[in-house]
């Protein structure tokens, strides 16, 4: 039975989060891991330059009441994660789910998670975090970090959780694409589900025979999925066909060997996260 991992904060993703965990978990049958990291930032106050400004007295009192206070956030940031927590967890067990563990951590959000990844098959993470700019529509940093250095599946949640029966495989050949479907091919996950794979490009021989070694794959798993080669900008296309197609997941290399390369800033990754309304799993 596998382990899932869903990191927590307080945006307005994390109930998404719990959601999605828990419809990954009651399909392919595991525990889940709710995890919430207490930062630096969550539990001190700013730094102050004192340097000349302030007789002794003066400044072993003004540390006195800031290391008090320190404390109190402290507390404060506490209490609000195991909040953040127990409300998950209850979401998860009204799902359905049975086996969910809470861990409260204090440290830097991806050295945490990249010691905790080793035990788990996915990871689930929310677009934005609390801190994102939604009027400029940028995605959390700590989603950035997390997808660059996990080296497992990361399961981005979009804003709402919705049943997810229709799946697109945006595939281009490259390694992390391939990836991708040989896991849809093995994973109870997607059993069921109705599979499309769609390559952005010039419809060539060389592109069928690509995409047909990955459908071939999907069958060998017992799916039958569609195949389509379609032409323009992957930036816009996929986005496009999401949305016309009703698809419920996006599922893509976050590598690739064609315009699906970079990841993040500036890049098709970064696009389909930020342009897409459905959850977004990325495999490297």
């Amino acid at each position: 039975m596998g382990r899932y991992l869903a990191l927590l904060d307080g945006s307005i993703y994390a109930r998404s989060v719990c959601e999605l965990t828990a419809w990954v978990a009651l399909r392919a049958p595991g525990a889940v891991d709710l995890l919430h990291v207490l930062g630096r930032r969550d539990v001190s106050s700013a730094p102050l330059d004192l340097s000349g400004n302030l007789d002794v007295d003066s400044r072993e009192t003004l540390l006195a009441e800031l290391a008090a206070l320190d404390a109190d956030r402290a507390k404060l940031a506490q209490r609000r994660g195991r909040l953040l927590l127990d409300q998950g967890r209850a979401l998860v067990e009204a799902a359905g789910v049975a086996d969910v563990a809470t861990r409260l951590r204090h440290g830097d959000l991806l050295e945490t998670v990249q010691e905790m990844e080793a035990g788990c098959e996915l990871i689930v993470i929310g677009k934005r975090g609390e801190a994102a700019d939604f009027a400029r529509l940028h995605l959390g940093s700590n989603l950035e970090r997390v997808v660059r250095a996990s080296r497992r599946p990361v399961l981005v949640a979009a804003r709402a959780f919705q049943p997810i029966r229709r799946v697109l495989v945006a595939y281009d050949g490259g390694a992390s694409a391939m990836k991708a479907v040989d896991h849809i091919a093995r994973s109870p996950l997607f059993t069921g589900l109705d599979v499309t794979l769609l390559t952005i490009g010039t419809d060539t021989p060389q592109a069928q025979r690509a995409i047909e070694d990955a459908a071939r794959l999907l069958r060998g798993g017992g799916h039958a999925p569609q195949c389509r080669i379609a032409p323009g900008h992957p930036e816009t296309a996929i986005a496009r066909h999401v949305e016309v197609e009703g698809m419920d997941l996006l599922v893509m290399g976050a590598y690739g060997h064609s315009r699906i390369r970079a990841l993040m800033i500036g890049s098709t990754t970064t696009e389909m996260i930020r342009s897409c309304k459905v959850p977004v799993m990325l495999f490297r």
